[in-house]
């Protein structure tokens, strides 16, 4: 992958300012074409540099009003791949992460409330075969989250 030029960084940077600025309104602020914009995107997009450009949900206004990390132990981390597909079944975990340390697989759940975290732990996640144990932080609000500054 080719580094971040000028332009990159400058379209990137008004995206965060909003995502659903229209490509045409990014053009004029950065003083480029249109076209530029579209190609240079559509480039960080298939390059991986941006993931995509969509909506990011605040839980919290859609009733989901707890939330917890979560590190999971393996009796074999070997099945980590296998497990993790059925982490991926369970819409309330939003994040997978592999960790070292004490946990194989360190993940985010977000839940309705206390029971609905009970359920998604006891009845989802601890019926998965492989899992030894897991261990969970509940989350009690975020203070702030940002990407790297470019």
């Amino acid at each position: 992958m080719d580094s971040l030029d000028e332009f990159d960084i400058n379209i990137i940077k008004q995206l965060e300012k909003d995502g659903r600025m229209a490509f045409s309104a990014i053009a004029t602020n950065l003083k480029i074409s249109n076209t530029m914009v579209h190609q240079r995107i559509n480039r960080l997009i298939e390059q991986g540099v941006l993931s995509g450009i969509k909506p990011i949900v605040n839980e919290k206004k859609i009733g989901y009003d707890w939330a917890s990390f979560t590190g999971i132990t393996l009796n074999k981390d070997s099945d980590s791949d296998r497990i993790i597909e059925e982490l991926k079944k369970i819409p309330e975990i939003t994040e997978c992460y592999y960790v070292t340390g004490s946990f194989t697989l360190y993940i985010k759940i977000i839940a309705k409330n206390h029971e609905h975290m009970r359920k998604i732990l006891y009845e989802k996640i601890d019926n998965i075969s492989g899992i030894a144990k897991t261990d969970s932080i509940i989350e009690l609000g975020c203070a702030f989250k940002r990407n790297v500054v470019l």
